[in-house]
């Protein structure tokens, strides 16, 4: 009898040490550095505790499924896993691992619209943005506002679309009230048109005010606009234009060809930045009618024609010697 008490006391004090050496190895394993060898962002989609285990490890995030089930279920009082995109730092254990998918920000995703661009430049972009979801709603001409706009994976295009609008709507409304007095704009509509117009003109910041000052004196005077964006952007009937305008183009009847139509065409040829917005609400005071580039990548102004023809010729000049 005695025998086998002892023998059953061996026995319970074999799986005591058992079960505390698996305890002390499983402890190990859960806060053991992991196989990560960098910093990576993983998406991790929506599903249970064996699905999310199975494809961080096949992302190289995990080392042991079943470490990785035992400690999620052990440790479930933490909360939930979330579905998203995380950032998991080099060799995150699988402690690390938990706490990221409980309490971490997902990654925060940037899509930058660029002052300048047209519809369907923009609507490309939004289409190929890497995470967005949802196919692309039509959109129109000078609608969005370009700004840098921050998403999550799974957000969709329709909803960078909306905000987007949201945001061109707010500033134009606000630019608006804002505006000097006497300006030959009948509508906040109007200035997003001559707001376009000036971006295209100009990618240099301190150049705006003069050519909105500039397209301002001749609209108040009942002269065209004559602007090459607006041939061009007619000329690729509202796409870019991958080649020199030509005779042809300047001479064709085309609601957006300034050289043909008095005042402003019928709608913007892009969507213009707050810079060129406020440009055209707040022009600089000046004189001058004409302008022209310099070859410097700014542009020359005049008040005469006279004055205008000589840095045209200039242009010209430069335009040459870069050709020879």
């Amino acid at each position: 009898m005695r025998r086998l008490l002892r023998m059953l006391l061996l026995l319970v004090l074999l799986a005591g040490l058992a079960a505390g050496g698996a305890a002390w190895w499983g402890w190990r394993e859960y806060q053991a550095p992991g196989p990560l060898a960098e910093a990576t962002a993983l998406v991790v989609p929506r599903g249970g505790t064996e699905q999310i285990g199975t494809l961080l490890a096949e992302r190289g995030a995990l080392r042991d499924t079943r470490i990785f089930s035992a400690a999620t279920w052990l440790t479930r009082q933490a909360g939930p896993l979330r579905a998203g995109e995380y950032l998991f730092p080099a060799q995150a254990s699988v402690e690390q691992v938990l706490a990221i998918l409980r309490t971490a920000r997902p990654v925060q995703r940037r899509l930058t619209l660029a002052e300048g661009l047209n519809a369907r430049q923009m609507a490309a972009l939004i289409s190929q943005a890497e995470g967005l979801t949802g196919e692309t709603p039509a959109f129109a001409e000078g609608e969005l506002l370009p700004e840098t706009y921050n998403y999550l994976w799974g957000d969709t295009r329709a909803g960078v679309i909306r905000r987007a609008g949201i945001a061109m709507r707010e500033t134009l409304d606000r630019l608006w009230k804002e505006r000097a007095e006497g300006l030959p704009l009948a509508s906040a509509r109007e200035a997003l048109v001559l707001a376009s117009i000036v971006e295209r003109e100009t990618g240099q910041k301190e150049e705006r005010g003069h050519v909105a000052g500039v397209f301002v004196n001749r609209l108040r005077r009942g002269m065209m606009l004559q602007s090459d964006p607006t041939v061009a952007y007619a000329a690729a009937d509202g796409g870019t234009l991958d080649r020199p305008l030509s005779r042809a183009d300047l001479d064709r009847d085309h609601p957006f060809n300034t050289y043909r139509i008095r005042g402003l065409p019928p709608g913007p040829i892009a969507s213009p930045g707050v810079d060129a917005i406020r440009a055209v609400l707040q022009p600089m005071q000046t004189d001058d009618l004409y302008f022209v580039a310099d070859g410097t990548g700014g542009h020359a102004f005049a008040r005469t024609l006279e004055e205008h023809n000589r840095n045209v010729a200039r242009w010209r000049a430069i335009e040459r010697a870069k050709a020879q």
